[in-house]
């Protein structure tokens, strides 16, 4: 980014803007320059962190003028407190989320942190202006990591009761991976079959297909590793 001060011409790192002016999407360049022209126009607070008169060079940071006050406020939180917000922007990667008592803070809550259910996107669970509890998980350097997850009863607590190793039951393929599928046994919990029981990734999406339902027998139930096991019903 391009800024202006005192008629001057200096520059800011997209990764030097604060979390409130941060482009929340991901990848996409043209997406994200999309979201940099929204501040065109804007007065925002800076920090000078590079100065070469020799070059004519001036590099600012938005995040560094902020990291300070922000920190002073985080200060007043620990981990494993719960706290109040909104959802004030959602990126392929998680949702940030306002504290409702502090509106200077802002904090992901990071995608594996949404739900104990696997997701592709996080707008399956939250939208920008809901209201949520969170968990802070970690607060490093200015910055809050917090979960809803959390705060959710754990489905793989119980999981030894209800699936057990040899039994037989059927599962909607979710999702391939390089190690095999993701079979969704019910809203919260998955299994996996592995690829070596295909022979390749090739064989198994030729015998396996997203969205449809099959029978499946488990192998194995390891609720410390969140993990079931299964093979294909012959």
């Amino acid at each position: 980014l391009l800024a202006t001060i005192n008629n001057a011409k200096a520059f800011i790192p997209v990764s030097q803007l604060s979390n409130e002016h941060y482009p929340r999407v991901e990848g996409n360049r043209s997406m994200i320059a999309e979201e940099l022209k929204k501040l065109i126009g804007e007065e925002i607070q800076v920090k000078v962190i590079d100065l070469n008169p020799r070059t004519n060079k001036l590099i600012l940071s938005e995040k560094a003028a902020t990291e300070q006050s922000v920190k002073e406020l985080l200060g007043k939180y620990e981990v494993g407190q719960t706290v109040d917000g909104t959802i004030s922007g959602v990126a392929d990667f998680g949702a940030f989320i306002r504290f409702t008592d502090n509106p200077g803070i802002e904090g992901l809550i990071h995608i594996s942190e949404l739900t104990h259910a696997l997701i592709e996107n996080p707008k399956e669970i939250v939208k920008v202006g809901d209201a949520v509890q969170a968990k802070i998980i970690e607060i490093k350097d200015g910055r809050v990591s917090l979960s809803l997850k959390a705060l959710l009863p754990d489905p793989w607590a119980k999981v030894e009761e209800k699936y057990k190793a040899g039994e037989t039951l059927d599962g909607t393929v979710s999702k391939f991976n390089p190690f095999g599928a993701f079979i969704s046994l019910d809203p919260e919990i998955q299994g996996i079959i592995h690829v070596t029981e295909f022979g390749s990734v090739e064989e198994m999406k030729a015998k396996l297909e997203l969205g449809k339902k099959y029978s499946f027998v488990i192998d194995s139930v390891k609720p410390l590793e969140k993990r079931i096991t299964l093979k294909l019903q012959k």
